[in-house]
């Protein structure tokens, strides 16, 4: 039998407990040792939620003075993840890094830097890649079907988005933008898709035009604001938007974790301060021509991925929430559409794969798909995003990357 890999988690969110929490527990082939986390109170309640007794640190070199691990799960907020990636390095762990690598090229290429010191690995959480949908998508891309592909383009509707305004993401300095923390998935979806050609320029258009305080989803009544939370508002029965975190990670965000650290995670998404968008649109040159855009909004009840590739060959479209892909040739003839069945797991099946890839790694029977390489060109392109957003201009690529 196999020996257990020793992983810890870093950064005991919804993330890092909902989701790569309950995956790895469930592997036979894993000892989650350690949870590290400031908020010592949030990481025992997530050993709680998940029924686990790992060892608890409050900090990264706390930890490493007492455990031999082969790798980390990095799920802190993002501003976070190149301090705890470099300390990981330093620590000689292998490193996991959910989305995105970095918030700037310069963090990012700090990663990198060290990783080839150290000869570790980092690894990016883009777990679409690892989505049965996109899969397909990939391989029909790579056989030839569409044949060369000059536009595509990516409409994304996430209706969960809208709490971003309610918890750390609405502000850019925790994200470096939302397209980012965001899009970061997407930008790399696109790379991934066409082989990675080289990205020359990039322009942007985003905005708050819902989440405000002129969109309250209710009439107030005089002398009675709303908020500051959900949890207290006096609006909670009318508000259609009131955002109660899952009853399984609830212990997550409590009064005592708030305690700690003072973080709320329900703040009135209309009310709170923001400096991220809730709707953009951004376009992306790449050479020899290819053109792709996406467009993301986080109002509605409408969740989808919904994309659109066009090659000189014919056409692809795709639902992720359908899990379809319909290919209508150039010059007529059959139109096939494919039904990709369901997998278990959270993002269509997508979480378990990208967790068992990394194990796979770190055992040395598979190399990391989704580098950190990759996850610098991601952030590059949604940095690029953001300056053109809140420049009012159009970037070239040559700005962040030489």
């Amino acid at each position: 039998m196999k020996e257990k890999l020793k992983l810890a988690i870093v950064g005991l969110g919804s993330r890092g407990t909902c989701c790569f929490g309950k995956i790895l527990k469930n592997r036979t082939d894993v000892e989650l040792a350690a949870f590290c986390d400031p908020n010592g109170v949030r990481a025992r309640a997530a050993a709680e939620i998940l029924e686990l007794s790992p060892r608890f640190y409050t900090s990264m070199d706390e930890m490493a003075a007492q455990e031999k691990l082969d790798g980390v799960i990095i799920t802190a907020p993002d501003c976070w993840h190149h301090d705890c990636a470099v300390n990981a390095l330093r620590h000689g762990w292998n490193v996991l890094i959910d989305k995105p690598l970095a918030t700037s090229v310069a963090d990012g290429r700090d990663i990198i830097r060290l990783a080839e010191e150290t000869g570790k690995t980092v690894m990016i959480g883009f777990n679409l890649r690892h989505h049965p949908v996109l899969k397909r998508l990939k391989e029909i891309i790579d056989a030839g079907t569409l044949g060369k592909v000059f536009l595509a383009e990516n409409r994304e509707f996430y209706d969960g988005g809208r709490t971003y305004m309610s918890r750390w993401n609405r502000l850019f300095a925790n994200t470096g933008g939302l397209w980012i923390h965001k899009a970061s998935h997407d930008f790399d979806i696109f790379n991934w898709l066409l082989g990675f050609p080289r990205p020359l320029r990039v322009c942007s258009f985003a905005a708050v035009n819902v989440l405000d305080r002129e969109h309250l989803p209710f009439p107030l009544e005089a002398g009675h604001e709303p908020g500051p939370s959900c949890d207290v508002c006096r609006y909670g029965a009318v508000c259609k938007d009131r955002y109660i975190p899952a009853a399984g990670e609830r212990a997550l965000w409590g009064p005592e974790a708030v305690a700690v650290d003072g973080y709320i995670k329900n703040r009135c998404m209309y009310l709170s301060d923001k400096d991220n968008h809730d709707n953009g649109l951004a376009m992306v040159e790449y050479e020899n021509n290819i053109k792709v855009s996406l467009f993301e909004t986080f109002i509605g009840s409408k969740n989808d991925r919904i994309y659109t590739i066009a090659g000189d060959r014919g056409v692809a479209e795709v639902s992720l929430s359908n899990r379809t892909i319909t290919i209508t040739p150039r010059w007529g003839g059959e139109v096939v559409t494919y039904h990709i069945g369901e997998t278990d797991g959270g993002h269509g099946g997508a979480d378990p794969n990208l967790v068992e890839t990394f194990c796979a790694v770190l055992r040395g029977e598979a190399v990391p798909g989704s580098t950190a390489e990759h996850g610098l060109l991601a952030t590059a392109l949604g940095q690029a995003a953001e300056m053109s957003r809140r420049q009012h201009r159009m970037v070239e690529m040559s700005e962040l990357l030489g």
